[in-house]
């Protein structure tokens, strides 16, 4: 296989993306219940999961005074903004940022390496 066979081939190679979200709401229960039990669905059906999430984490650098981060993993960039954009989602993100979320989120998407 010569050098531009191997490039071709790697180019094609579909990278993973990832969701990281940083949020504070009211009521982690409240967020459980009338968002995450039908978000994650939907999220599954894009091809994505949890990978992290946490009530406290561990902050290096910086501030944080949010109450719940998250990582979700898709299998590719378009997937990511597949699930985020979709008609099936809109309504769950319109509650989160409306109704349950006490401040402004933080919601962006990375393609990995």
């Amino acid at each position: 296989m010569d050098n531009q066979e191997k490039s071709t081939e790697s180019a094609q190679v579909t990278k993973p993306a990832y969701i990281m979200v940083q949020m504070k709401v009211d009521s982690l229960e409240e967020l459980n219940q009338r968002y995450a039990q039908f978000a994650i669905p939907i999220l599954m059906k894009h091809g994505g999961q949890m990978i992290a999430g946490t009530p406290a984490p561990t902050v290096k650098e910086g501030e944080w005074n949010g109450n719940w981060a998250a990582v979700l993993q898709f299998p590719s960039m378009e997937a990511a903004e597949g699930w985020y954009n979709s008609d099936e989602y809109q309504p769950y993100k319109n509650l989160r940022i409306k109704e349950l979320q006490s401040e402004a989120g933080r919601v962006v998407i990375i393609p990995g390496m």
